[in-house]
C-alpha cells in the first residue's frame, strides 16, 4: 500500500539498508554433504514406513534417505521427483512436522524425527544444480489438454501428461506461473528466486505452452475449451477473501494479507514496502503467521495475531506459531473483531471476548482495543469464478459435457498444502491419460 495522507503510520525504510538481507535471507539454511549423510544414518529405513504414509504424495521416503546415506543423491531426487515434481518447493514450505516427521520412528521413540524435508531440499537441490531432468515425453500422443492454472495442481498436471506425450497448454490469470508457489508463501522460504527456477526446471521436459493473462471466465470460456482440447483440468485456487464482518473494515490500512504477501513477494526492493508501525493480523492459518512474521522483518514495532479460538485450533501448525512467537510476534486467542476505529484509517481495532464451546462460538460482552495503523485479513480464502454450471462434487468438476477435473485448492475438501495440490494434480493426470488412452 503506498504512502498517503490517509496512511501516515504505513511507511518505507523502517529498517538500515543491510537488515533486508538480513532478516529475508534463508531462514532454514540447507544442509551440506556432510550433514546430509550425517542425517540420513539416523533413518531406521522402516519396511512398512508411517513416514510414506503420512505424504500426501506418497513419496518412497526411506528409498530416497537410503540413497543420500549411499552418495547417490541424483537417484534420491529422482525417487522423490517420481511422485512430487514439485519436490524442491514442497521440501522448502511443506509443514513435515505434522506429516512425515510427525509420523517418523524417531520422533516416537525420542522427540527428534529424522530431517525428512531438509534432506529432500538437500536431493532436490544437488540435481537441479547439476540440470538434471530424468524424465523423457513418451511419443506425441495428438492429444491436447488445458490446464487452467498454473499453480502446484496445474503444474504437476501438465509436467504428467507431457511425460505421457500429450500436448498441454497452460492457462494462467498471473504474469508469472507458480501459483501459490510464486505469490503465496513467506519469501524467507523460498530465497534465491526458487519458485521460477523450478517452474523452468519443470516445463524443460516440453510439450507445456504456457500462456499468462488469460483468465477463465473473463477470456475464455470452459465451453470454448471443451470444444477445443480433449480433456480439461481446472486448478484455479481460491481466489476470493473472507470478509471480517467487522464494522468498518473498508477504512484504509485493511487489506487482505495474500496481497500483502504477494506484494512482497514481487517487490525486488524490500526496503520500499511500507509497512504500519502497529500491525494486527486477524486469522489463525499459515497466511496469518506469514503476514505477521514478515511485517515484523520489515521493521514493524509490534505485530500480534488475533485468531477468534483457541491456540489448539489454529491451523498454522506448532512449528509455525513458535516461529511467529521467536519473531517477536504476539499471539492473541479467543478474540473476535467487532470493528475497526479511526477517522476514515485505521488506528485501531476493537476485540470481543469468545468462548468456543459445544454450541459453538459465542461473543462475549467483554471487549479490548488493539492500536493498529495496518490490519491484514488473513481469515481464509473461498472459491470464486466457477465457471457457470459447473459443479464441484467429489472433488471433480461436473461439467455439461464431461472431461473437466479439479485438484488443487479449489477442489472440494482443498487443504492449502502445495504438496496435496501437487498430488491431486498427478493424480487428475493419470485419470485424464487413461480416459485418452482408452480404445
Amino acid at each position: 500500500m503506498p504512502n498517503s495522507p490517509l496512511t501516515p503510520g504505513i511507511v518505507a525504510n523502517r529498517l538500515p539498508p543491510d537488515a533486508y538481507a538480513r532478516n529475508f535471507g534463508d531462514h532454514a539454511p540447507p544442509l551440506d554433504r556432510h550433514e546430509a549423510r550425517v542425517a540420513a544414518d539416523r533413518c531406521y529405513f522402516c519396511h512398512d514406513a508411517p513416514c510414506i504414509t503420512a505424504c500426501p504424495t506418497s513419496i518412497d521416503i526411506p528409498l530416497f534417505i537410503r540413497q543420500i546415506a549411499t552418495g547417490t543423491a541424483e537417484a534420491a531426487a529422482t525417487t522423490i521427483w517420481n511422485q512430487n515434481i514439485l519436490g524442491g518447493m514442497c521440501a522448502r514450505v511443506c509443514p513435515t512436522e505434522t506429516l512425515c516427521e510427525e509420523a517418523c520412528v524417531r520422533e516416537t521413540a525420542e522427540g527428534k524425527p529424522v530431517e525428512i524435508g531438509a534432506l529432500q531440499r538437500f536431493a532436490t537441490d544437488v540435481a537441479m544444480a547439476k540440470g538434471l531432468h530424468p524424465f523423457e515425453r513418451a511419443a506425441p500422443t495428438g492429444k491436447r489438454v488445458a490446464v487452467v492454472g498454473a499453480g502446484p495442481a496445474g503444474l504437476a498436471c501438465a509436467h504428467r501428461l507431457a511425460l505421457h506425450g500429450h500436448d498441454v497448454v497452460v492457462l494462467e490469470r498471473r504474469p508469472k506461473a507458480g501459483g501459490l508457489n510464486e505469490y503465496g508463501i513467506a519469501s524467507y522460504k523460498a530465497t534465491g528466486g526458487f519458485a521460477q527456477a523450478e517452474v523452468d526446471w519443470l516445463l524443460s521436459i516440453g510439450g507445456i505452452e504456457v500462456r499468462t493473462g488469460v483468465e477463465l471466465g473473463r477470456d475464455v470460456t470452459l465451453a470454448a475449451l471443451q470444444a477445443e482440447y480433449d480433456a480439461v483440468f481446472l486448478g484455479i485456487g481460491l481466489a476470493g477473501v473472507n470478509a471480517l464482518r467487522a464494522e468498518d473494515e473498508d477504512k484504509a490500512g485493511v487489506r487482505d494479507a495474500v496481497d500483502f504477501i504477494a506484494e512482497l513477494r514481487q517487490t525486488a526492493d524490500l526496503s520500499t514496502l511500507p509497512v504500519g508501525r502497529d500491525v494486527v493480523v486477524i486469522g489463525g492459518g499459515m497466511t496469518a503467521v506469514d503476514a505477521a512474521v514478515q511485517s515484523k522483518l520489515l521493521g514493524a514495532e509490534t505485530v500480534t495475531i488475533v485468531y477468534r479460538r483457541g491456540q489448539e485450533k489454529m491451523s498454522a501448525s506448532g512449528h509455525e506459531q513458535d516461529h511467529a512467537v521467536q519473531a517477536g510476534v504476539r499471539i492473541i486467542h479467543n478474540a473476535a473483531p467487532v470493528r475497526v476505529l479511526g477517522n476514515g484509517r485505521a488506528e485501531a481495532v476493537e476485540f470481543a471476548y469468545t468462548v468456543d464451546g459445544p454450541d459453538g462460538l459465542k461473543t462475549l460482552a467483554e471487549t479490548f482495543t488493539l492500536k493498529a495503523d495496518q490490519v491484514f485479513k488473513a481469515i481464509g480464502q473461498t472459491l470464486a469464478g466457477v465457471p457457470s454450471g459447473v459443479e464441484v462434487a467429489g472433488g471433480k468438476f461436473r461439467g455439461p459435457a464431461g472431461k473437466v477435473w479439479v485438484g488443487g485448492d479449489c477442489a472440494a475438501g482443498g487443504e492449502d498444502l502445495t504438496v496435496t495440490a501437487v498430488a491431486e494434480g498427478r493424480d487428475a493426470a493419470e485419470a485424464i491419460h487413461a480416459l485418452l488412452s482408452a480404445p
